[in-house]
């Protein structure tokens, strides 16, 4: 039986938590101030702090004691933490919480709507989540599809500058904005930089190029050493000075997956590799494949030549910059000091920061207050790489971390990688798309990949998220009416 002593006792927790959260949030803002240049994030950052705070101890036992008095278990606390536990407590005391509470349990969520207007640009009428359709050069070249894209519900348009060139570049950003204009509506320009991706380039083998567990590859230095010695198939890779710092033992992936291996021995040709995992039968190594190494914290400058190169370009059209493998805080001021030295629109450039490593998840509170305090700002859960850094079991795990750390900074996220990519590629779809689809809802963005069936995609998963949003609320359910029930009885 309850008592009002257990109330009692609980409040005095709820308390303590409240004083323990300010103090670890206030000694974390004093670290942060530095970055905290644009004054309508300071609110958001103190947020992030009380839900940093909040979430260094275990609560799962005060939750359990909540949930037996019919309280909120403070589980859905991430827009407005400190304004949550104030109002558990108000309840206790047999109170309604104060105007000042209530206002600001319903500020996070006015802040993350205004945050993501800022970046991702309005929504479309009847759904809160932004579509982001990836453009390859021939959509430009077809205004007909690029019209119907745009008509079908796309918000936002990519441009992934680690293909093609600055003529074509512009041609897409432009066949957009016409359509755009055409239907009476604002599309946003995101535009992708290449960054530092670890790719395999010239592909040699003794025979066809195909690896099976027990395999070795080589990784060479230069691609004049065609001296493979036990290596069935070797490769070159897109930034040799990696090479330096994996070390035997340390695991590499391959194709995103397709391969798995494991470092013998590092010398003056390059890495060796052992095959540990692949399909039955093997696999062909292709040319330009993900390559990873998933333990291995790789130090690399964030902004390759390449990026710098397109820089003026990307300065001249887009609204918002993707920014590839960032890891660390620091590496926002790099982008953020090169973009100052480009003449830019008048408008100001948005970052979205796509978290594609361990490192990058693990220091994501910082890089977006680095950010975000500057700049609108977003991340991008890049489900692709991400899997293979961090280990595909633990992927549904880690984005749903992002997604609950993004929400308490009130800045937007953008649901990435293989969304509909049956449909978008093939015009056909699988069952278990649907469900991936719809668990976007819960970001502020969906992006699709590039496909011949681009506008079918926009359609079915426009669909989607307005089915979704009307049961969701970021993960809280809602109560709409469950009509398929109601029929007369007979």
């Amino acid at each position: 039986m309850q008592t009002s002593d257990d109330l009692a006792t609980l409040r005095e927790q709820l308390a303590d938590l409240e004083t323990e959260i300010d103090a670890t949030a206030t000694a974390t803002l004093d670290h942060w101030r530095p970055w905290l240049e644009r004054p309508e994030f300071a609110a958001s950052a103190r947020n992030l702090a009380h839900f940093l705070a909040l979430r260094r101890g275990d609560r799962i036992d005060l939750q359990r004691r909540l949930r037996q008095h019919g309280l909120s278990t403070l589980g859905r606390s991430e827009a407005n933490v400190l304004p949550t536990v104030q109002a558990v407590r108000a309840t206790i005391d047999g109170l309604s919480p104060s105007a000042a509470i209530i206002g600001a349990m319903d500020a996070g969520r006015a802040r993350l709507k205004q945050q993501t207007e800022a970046l991702l640009g309005p929504p479309s009428t009847g759904r809160a989540t932004r579509i982001l359709v990836t453009l390859s050069p021939e959509t430009a070249l077809n205004p007909r599809h690029m019209n119907e894209i745009v008509h079908s519900g796309a918000d936002a348009v990519r441009i992934n500058c680690a293909h093609d060139d600055a003529d074509a570049w512009r041609a897409m950003a432009a066949a957009a904005r016409d359509a755009a204009d055409a239907a009476g509506k604002e599309v946003r320009v995101l535009m992708d930089l290449a960054g530092p991706k670890v790719r395999t380039d010239e592909v040699v083998a003794k025979g066809k190029s195909r690896l099976d567990i027990g395999d070795v590859l080589l990784v060479r230095r230069t691609e004049g050493d065609r001296a493979f010695g036990p290596a069935r198939v070797s490769c070159t890779c897109s930034l040799p000075t990696v090479l330096d710092q994996v070390e035997v033992g340390a695991t590499a992936a391959i194709d995103d997956g397709k391969f798995w291996a494991r470092i013998e021995q590092v010398d003056a040709q390059g890495l060796w590799l052992r095959i540990e995992r692949t399909r039955p039968g093997g696999a062909r190594l292709r040319e330009d494949k993900g390559l990873n190494f998933p333990d291995t914290a790789l130090v690399i400058d964030p902004l390759t030549p390449a990026d710098l190169a397109a820089l003026p370009v990307v300065a001249e059209i887009a609204d918002i910059v993707g920014y590839s493998f960032v890891q660390h805080a620091a590496d926002m001021n790099v982008l953020a000091t090169a973009l100052a030295e480009q003449p830019v629109r008048e408008a100001p450039v948005g970052i979205v920061a796509k978290i594609e490593t361990e490192l990058a998840f693990r220091n994501l509170p910082e890089i977006i207050v680095a950010a975000a305090g500057r700049m609108p700002f977003g991340v991008m859960i890049a489900r692709g790489d991400l899997g293979v850094e961090v280990g595909f079991p633990r992927l549904s795990e880690v984005q749903e971390e992002i997604l609950w750390i993004a929400e308490a900074a009130h800045v937007p996220v953008v649901w990435a990688t293989e969304v509909l990519a049956n449909l978008v590629k093939n015009g056909v779809t699988a069952r278990g798309e649907f469900t991936d689809a719809a668990a976007g809802a819960r970001a502020e963005c969906v992006m699709l990949n590039k496909g011949p069936f681009q506008a079918e995609g926009v359609r079915t998963l426009d669909d989607v998220l307005r089915r979704q949003e009307r049961h969701f609320d970021k993960k809280t359910p809602q109560l709409p009416p469950l009509r398929s029930w109601q029929q007369p009885l007979a």
